[in-house]
């Protein structure tokens, strides 16, 4: 071949393969600069950056000789190009590959369709028969009207043997015209990304496998329980990845949400294990990997279908230890519920500073150092609820009780902060708390002293930390989650409260008691 033509086919190359995904990329990054910031929010949309692209595409088994892929919410194609360049590498790629991409926004879709095109070029150059359907339409619709009315469908609808995606993350209401879709197929759920993942479920064929990036919020609380239910009917997860830093997965978009990716296919297979990996951000050095059971990513007996991403075994001691402990909430005759002030519903009652006829009002600015400071002059918040009509279901009576918050800041060492509210301290018949903090109760009223100053010594431990973080993607710490904890016995918990009496013990200390009194350390 003379230099002319070796010229040509370097060209050919670059213009193809080689070039494939760094011209997806360069595309997605226009569009995000073109797409109206207010309009994403509302649409959820998040634009898959490249290596995450790539990171995922290199989950799939797939090895049939005609692939059927599914892209809903295509944006830009960065995921569609990532699989269609995964398959263009194999050793043993597939003959064909028939791609259907849904994405309803007129701007994208012209990305999109430039996205089809330039991946029929690279299948052409490897031999593969490529055909790319761009579907302009919602995906949420047309799916979820394939299945209604017909939840065990089996006939010849449309069925795919992959699905890789980045679904919309938007907040659906109850009345909402999203929420009804999905009903029809028999799932409640709370959030758009959710849904997206159920209908793509619904849309694979058996053995077919699904790859999604997603929140991590899924794994736990109550309202996601029903989606995990579902999940879990449908699919069996194979690989389970987290990013340690929240602001990684998405760091164009400076997003602050921690991540999942996740590897999932449809069967009632148990037997294969699941692999479960961390690293700082796709294709980082220091990824960490373990191989598990199912059964141990979602424990048969958890009534709640918590899934616990541990991917190191350090986390897997963390969890047998805690699992170690006998007692509930309701063994030990608590609950814990939720601060029963909403203060913009309770504004006229709201006062800067104690006075007469005022009861001292808790927000988690009063929480410091695992006791309640109050009243607290550096915050703008009120310190104190006046006493009147529409006060009194706001109120609890005096008592020791535990306090944490619902929402940590990132800058905040714990998920769990928990605090002691003692009525010594805080001198009052009646007290309220925030819709901020969840409090812990006796059938309403206060905790014995050294089981209030036990129970958030055992809270703030970097053991209960690590163990909540094994299955919470989010700052968030609802009531629901703390429910589903293991507790020491009544007995365990005066015990450490009565090593802690007054101290305010640093972290390491705490630490060093609350494992010796649990496990004899």
């Amino acid at each position: 071949m003379n230099g002319t033509g070796i010229k040509a086919l370097n060209e050919m190359m670059t213009s193809g393969i080689d070039s494939l995904l760094p011209s997806i990329e360069a595309s997605r990054r226009e569009a995000s600069l073109r797409l109206d910031p207010q309009r994403r929010v509302q649409m959820g949309q998040f634009l898959t950056p490249g290596p995450v692209a790539t990171f995922m595409a290199g989950m799939f088994e797939c090895k049939k000789p005609l692939v059927r892929i599914l892209d809903p919410g295509a944006g830009t194609g960065s995921l569609s190009a990532a699989f269609v360049l995964a398959m263009c590498q194999r050793l043993q790629r597939p003959s064909a590959i028939a791609l259907t991409a849904y994405e309803l926004d007129p701007l994208l879709v012209g990305y999109l369709r430039e996205t089809l095109d330039r991946c029929r070029a690279a299948c052409e150059e490897t031999g593969i028969s490529f055909e790319g359907r761009l579907v302009p339409h919602d995906f949420l619709e047309a799916g979820a009207s394939t299945f209604a009315g017909d939840l065990f469908a089996t006939g010849e609808k449309e069925r795919f043997d992959c699905a890789i995606l980045n679904p919309p993350y938007r907040k659906i209401r109850t009345e909402s015209r999203e929420r009804k879709l999905l009903r029809s197929i028999g799932l409640e759920t709370t959030n758009l990304y959710a849904g997206f993942l159920a209908v793509t479920a619904r849309l694979l064929a058996p053995h077919g496998e699904m790859v999604a990036i997603t929140p991590r919020s899924f794994c736990n609380g109550p309202y996601f329980e029903p989606f995990r239910r579902f999940i879990l009917r449908e699919m069996r997860f194979r690989r389970v990845h987290v990013f340690d830093s929240r602001d990684t997965a998405f760091a164009d978009d400076k997003i602050l949400q921690e991540n999942v990716v996740f590897h999932a296919v449809k069967t009632k297979d148990t037997d294969r294990d699941v692999v479960v990996s961390a690293s700082v951000g796709p294709g980082e050095a220091g990824l960490r990997m373990r191989t598990i059971k199912h059964d141990e990513l979602v424990h048969p007996r958890d009534r709640h279908a918590f899934i616990h991403i541990v991917p190191d075994r350090d986390g897997d001691f963390v969890r047998h230890r805690i699992g170690s402990l006998k007692a509930s909430l309701s063994d030990l005759g608590l609950t814990v519920s939720t601060g029963r002030v909403v203060d913009f519903r309770a504004r006229e009652l709201l006062r800067a500073q104690p006075g007469r006829g005022t009861v001292p009002l808790i927000y988690p600015c009063h929480l410091q150092n695992g006791l309640v400071e109050w009243p607290n002059g550096k915050t703008r918040k009120p310190n104190a609820l006046a006493v009147g009509p529409g006060a009194e279901d706001l109120l609890v009576p005096e008592g020791y009780y535990v306090l944490t918050k619902r929402f940590s800041t990132k800058e905040e060492r714990r998920r769990v902060v928990a605090a002691v509210y003692d009525p010594t301290r805080v001198p009052a018949a009646q007290v309220a708390f925030e819709n901020h903090l969840n409090y812990y109760h006796a059938q309403g009223s206060g905790l014995p002293a050294m089981v209030a100053k036990g129970l958030a010594a055992f809270l703030n431990s970097t053991l209960v930390d690590t163990y909540f973080r094994q299955f919470s993607g989010h700052t968030q710490v609802n009531a629901s989650d703390l429910r589903a904890l293991h507790y020491p016995e009544l007995t365990t918990l005066v015990a450490i409260g009565r090593r802690i009496g007054k101290s305010v013990l640093p972290q390491e200390g705490l630490d060093h008691l609350v494992e010796e009194v649990l496990f004899h350390v």
